[in-house]
């Protein structure tokens, strides 16, 4: 559209207009070494959902070395480094402060926002990547008094301070080069080590000198290492692995089958398990976790009163309802827990997970075990419930496995293929001694059916009471909550998502899938992979084409389908095949 000395000039220009007059600065604007800004979307007021912008910087002026992003892994492990960069050189300079206007007629906005990572690094469309540029995304509250512009303000952001946050970011000279290096690699050598424990017979793998305890309650950034105890594998569980760039690394190995975590309370249980459902993706160097893998597949598992359920078959797990209920196509707006937990198996297993990560604390007591005086006073044809203990074996047998935190309930010794003890956050294999105390058990000679459902598009709406014809709305509350016209999704006990940008891209997802692959016949595990192959040709810029979104980040198939899952309006039929 102009140069950047016509932005500059247009924004003094429409200094003191109405707001709306901002949109004179929609277009691109091209800098003197020739990177651009593009304003894509302006806010209707200053009060409105800032303003989309993106720059771009051709490859001919960043000068990044194409070993840096010369495959998807790199590449994405690249644009999570700049974002980071990007990110902290905004809030160097103050960029994402807001004016504290007094009142209505008092200065707002001017503050310049960008996704910011977690410790995981996802695939996001914060900056992208390709062989001839980079793009980077961001928002800006075009500053206002009143609704009069602030137009000196606003060429201060985008003509003086914007550029000095593009060169010290978005430029390989500007930058640490070992730093950049260190980033790419590490990403890489966690990509490859969960490829080589697959291949090994392994569904996890925690590696020695890892720091699993975070650094409290609502932060996922590592403990004090000089504070925390670092993992140590027992030596019977001892693997190595020889990493792209690291070498050799060592660390405990879980092998399929079935695996009890034990020990008493605080011991670092749970801590383990935490990392392990996380393991599923890469995370930053310094995380502690860098050596923390899972297989992909890897679902948490856990009882979920009241989440609604459509037509599941949890006949594995439920029959003999009162009342003659049947439970191979089974629905209900208010689940109980067992009920709640079977179905969360059902659907994992539907959706193709292999690894079930289940914790004691978060499980129905019911659903995992009925001890022999309880079945001696409830006679089992009484029990509708056929407990997990019972099926855990058949599905280990079909190749899902099973990784659980058992405290309180030695029975599961019976079943276990391994036992690791933890004691002051140090693991030790006791499987020897739990299998002297283990009992023969009878458990089911199959796990039972597990049913495939289509989901029907025309239950799926994201429309508001009162809007215009044809208008949805889509929005967020944090990483738990999706807003879905009148309906929310809560996705409370998905403790899998890593960051609120995959909540918003699973949003947009559930729209994307129902109007490009929910014909009322395919499947929801076949519409998940449709939906995944699209992401791979297209990248995430498919949710919302054209819009230059800047805040998605990509969510795993299993995630999209726990909240299809749990949207209240949806409703499925069960399909052969």
């Amino acid at each position: 559209k102009g140069t950047s000395d016509d932005l500059y000039s247009t924004l003094r220009r429409i200094d003191g207009a109405g707001y709306k007059a901002y949109h004179d600065t929609l277009g691109g604007w091209t800098f003197p070494e020739g990177w651009s800004v593009h304003v894509d979307k302006i806010q209707s007021d200053p009060f409105a959902p800032p303003s989309r912008c993106h720059v771009q910087v051709p490859q001919s002026l960043a000068r990044f070395p194409p070993n840096l992003y010369n495959n998807k892994v790199r590449r994405d492990a690249l644009c999570d480094f700049l974002t980071r960069i990007m990110c902290g050189m905004v809030k160097k300079g103050g960029l994402d402060q807001a004016a504290a206007g007094a009142g209505w007629s008092g200065p707002k906005g001017g503050d310049l926002q960008m996704d910011t990572p977690t410790q995981q690094v996802l695939e996001r469309t914060s900056v992208m990547m390709t062989s001839d540029r980079i793009e980077a995304r961001f928002t800006v509250a075009l500053p206002a008094a009143g609704r009069s512009i602030l137009g000196q303000k606003a060429a201060s952001i985008l003509t003086e301070a914007l550029p000095t946050v593009v060169h010290q970011s978005l430029i390989y000279a500007s930058l640490n080069p070992q730093a950049v290096l260190n980033h790419v690699n590490c990403v890489e050598d966690q990509d490859t080590l969960r490829l080589q424990i697959k291949d090994a017979g392994l569904v996890a793998f925690v590696g020695d000198g890892s720091i699993l305890p975070r650094a409290s309650g609502n932060s996922d950034a590592p403990m004090d290492a000089t504070q925390a105890i670092k993992f140590q594998s027992p030596p019977s569980l001892s693997k190595s692995f020889t990493l792209p760039h690291r070498g050799t690394v060592t660390g405990m190995g879980i092998p399929r089958g079935i695996t009890l975590i034990v020990g008493g309370g605080f011991h670092g249980k749970s801590t383990l398990l935490q990392a392990l459902q996380l393991g599923v993706y890469n995370v930053i160097p310094g995380d502690g976790r860098e050596l923390v893998v899972s297989d992909a597949s890897a679902v948490t598992i856990r009882a979920e009163d009241g989440r609604s359920v459509e037509s599941v078959d949890i006949s594995p797990f439920i029959n003999n309802l009162p009342f003659g209920k049947q439970t191979s196509d089974f629905s209900t707006p208010d689940a109980s827990g067992s009920t709640s937990q079977a179905a969360n198996i059902l659907e994992a297993l539907e959706m193709g997970s292999q690894v079930m990560l289940i914790d004691e604390d978060t499980a129905a007591t019911n659903f995992m075990v009925r001890d022999k005086r309880m079945m001696q006073l409830v006679a089992p044809h009484k029990e509708p419930i056929t407990p997990y203990i019972s099926k855990v074996r058949p599905l280990s047998r079909s190749g899902v496995s099973s990784i659980m935190v058992i405290g309180g309930c030695g029975d599961y010794f019976d079943v276990a293929d391994l036992v690791i003890m933890q004691e002051n956050y140090a693991a030790t294999d006791v499987t020897a001694q739990a299998r002297q105390l283990a009992q023969p058990i009878n458990d089911e000679a199959s796990f039972g059916q597990v049913a495939k459902r289509a989901p029907q598009s025309d239950t799926i709406n994201a429309a508001r009471e009162g809007d215009r014809p044809g208008h949805e709305k889509v929005a967020i509350n944090g990483k738990h909550l999706i807003r879905f016209g009148d309906l929310d999704i809560g996705l409370e006990s998905i403790h899998q998502l890593a960051d609120k940008s995959q909540t918003r891209a699973i949003g947009d997802a559930i729209v994307l899938a129902r109007d490009s692959y929910m014909d009322g016949r395919t499947s929801l595990s076949d519409v998940l992979d449709k939906l995944e192959k699209r992401f791979d040709e297209q990248g995430l810029d498919a949710l919302m084409a054209g819009r230059f979104i800047g805040n998605y980040a990509r969510p795993r198939r299993y995630e999209m389908g726990m909240a299809i899952n749990r949207l209240r309006s949806i409703k499925f039929k069960q399909v052969k095949g």
